[in-house]
């Protein structure tokens, strides 16, 4: 639950509402000197174009900024009354901040320079590329790059390769499939669970209900970047490490739950009855 100091909770705002907060939490940072863009699926949601497919509730905010630029962060959650966590800093050698208000449940964490979950994605010099959030091509990565995924994860991937144009290059709200194919040439785990996820959707793909014409288009750009990622040349360090395959570990250990079937229907189920 989140307090922004008008006595509402996250649950009690809509998402245009909620939206809207994080921006001006984005603002306010400008003007104290700190870059701060959101991130997660929220964020996702900012670039949604058909709202009742990716609408679904919001359990938290997250944001992504510099660790260069911690003070300058700790600053602007101090004027809007939020108190930090320092063990979560300490805990991860300053790569993460933790705000809260009365509770730890009511908190906003922020990813400093990485975003770093199953796999770690640089993001330091990629925060100017959209106003307010992270480029959606960085968005789908966060998704894609999950190793234990579930169905809003699905949701989310589906919705950006449905509503946003591929590109080849940083443009804003679009997707560049040479960013994510460059990526996951240098990193053979990378490409493992983002392959795996892409195939993931392709199959899960039937069970959204969407129009002919939507599924089609979802299916060809899903097709498409899986090309580009499949065939672009692997560095040396990227087949050095195929050889070793699964045998070793080839991500981090984040907690969840694998994905079956029965979750999509179940998750598919609620969300339909939450939006009609």
């Amino acid at each position: 639950m989140f307090d922004w100091n008008d006595g509402s909770s996250n649950l009690e705002l809509d998402h245009e509402a909620l939206i809207s907060k994080a921006k001006s939490i984005i603002q306010r940072a400008a003007k104290q000197g700190a870059i701060l863009r959101l991130i997660g699926g929220l964020a996702i949601r900012n670039h949604c174009e058909i709202i009742y497919f990716c609408d679904r509730p919001y359990g938290d905010i997250d944001f992504v900024g510099l660790k260069g630029q911690r003070n300058k962060i700790r600053a602007v959650f101090e004027t809007l009354g939020w108190q930090e966590d320092r063990a979560v800093a300490q805990q991860s050698y300053g790569a993460r901040l933790l705000f809260y208000k009365g509770t730890l449940e009511n908190h906003i964490d922020i990813f400093l320079d990485t975003f770093d979950m199953d796999h770690r994605i640089n993001l330091r010099d990629r925060l100017k590329l959209e106003e307010y959030t992270i480029t959606v091509s960085d968005l789908l990565l966060t998704k894609l790059q999950i190793v234990k995924i579930n169905e809003k994860d699905v949701r989310d991937i589906i919705t950006m390769v449905k509503d946003l144009p591929l590109s080849d290059q940083d443009k804003s709200g679009q997707i560049n499939v040479v960013y994510l194919a460059r990526l996951c040439s240098k990193d053979w785990g990378l490409y493992q669970d983002v392959i795996n996820n892409i195939d993931k959707c392709l199959y899960l793909i039937k069970y959204y209900n969407l129009s002919k014409t939507e599924e089609e288009k979802v299916v060809v750009a899903l097709k498409q970047i899986r090309d580009h990622i499949v065939h672009i040349p692997k560095s040396l360090k990227w087949k050095f490490r195929a050889i070793l395959g699964k045998r070793i570990a080839w991500h981090q250990t984040v907690e969840g739950a694998p994905l079956t079937l029965s979750d999509i229907r179940n998750e598919l189920r609620e969300h339909d009855q939450t939006t009609s």
